[in-house]
């Protein structure tokens, strides 16, 4: 298993980084908030460590479980820190009302987030079509991922699967624009339809 670091604190870094805990991987958890990457790192099953916020992550893999407005600067901040890294960019770029995207037209978060990106790292988008409780409750659930290296993205998928969840590949980067589509329309179905944000989507591959 392999070193992840989470930068964030909420209720994806908790979900995700008790999957990875649970999964056998070393967890770094991150975040401008000590206290709350300290109490979250004690809250997961295995020995998790806490990180410097700006400082190199120890793992070659970084979730950057931020809000989306604030993940281009986190990113920025980092700079070269975060040079070869394969970075999971997990957001959702919607408007405060859930009714739209945020990103400019012919473009994504993830590309967004990619631009302020050392050129040695590799950008991923995964997990933005889960929501948290389920991802930290339910068993084997499909994440979808998108990104323009063959190898970040097979590094990811086996990361995904040793979360036992199943990894499905939609395409390059340009793809993330779709996927964030998704997870507005998740989101509208939760509020709306549903009723509740006990969902995740499933693909039947016959």
């Amino acid at each position: 298993m392999s070193t992840i670091s989470i930068i964030g604190s909420g209720g994806m870094a908790a979900a995700i980084g008790g999957r990875a805990a649970k999964a056998g991987h070393a967890v770094e958890v991150i975040s401008r908030d000590v206290a709350k990457a300290r109490a979250l790192a004690d809250r997961l099953t295995a020995p998790a460590t806490t990180g410097t916020y700006g400082a190199a992550p120890k793992g070659d893999i970084v979730i950057l479980a931020v809000p989306y407005s604030s993940a281009a600067a986190v990113v920025a901040e980092y700079g070269n820190a975060l040079d070869g890294k394969l970075i999971i960019d997990i957001t959702n770029p919607v408007s405060k009302d859930a009714k739209s995207l945020v990103t400019p037209a012919g473009s994504s978060g993830a590309q967004e987030i990619a631009k302020g990106a050392p050129a040695s790292a590799h950008v991923v988008k995964a997990f933005n079509t889960l929501f948290g409780p389920v991802l930290a409750q339910r068993g084997r659930l499909d994440a979808f991922i998108a990104a323009d290296d063959a190898d970040a993205k097979a590094r990811v998928s086996t990361f995904i699967e040793s979360l036992g969840l199943r990894p499905l590949d939609v395409g390059g980067l340009h793809m993330a624009a779709t996927l964030e589509a998704v997870g507005l329309m998740l989101i509208g179905l939760a509020q709306n339809g549903a009723g509740s944000f006990d969902i995740a989507m499933k693909v039947d591959l016959g």
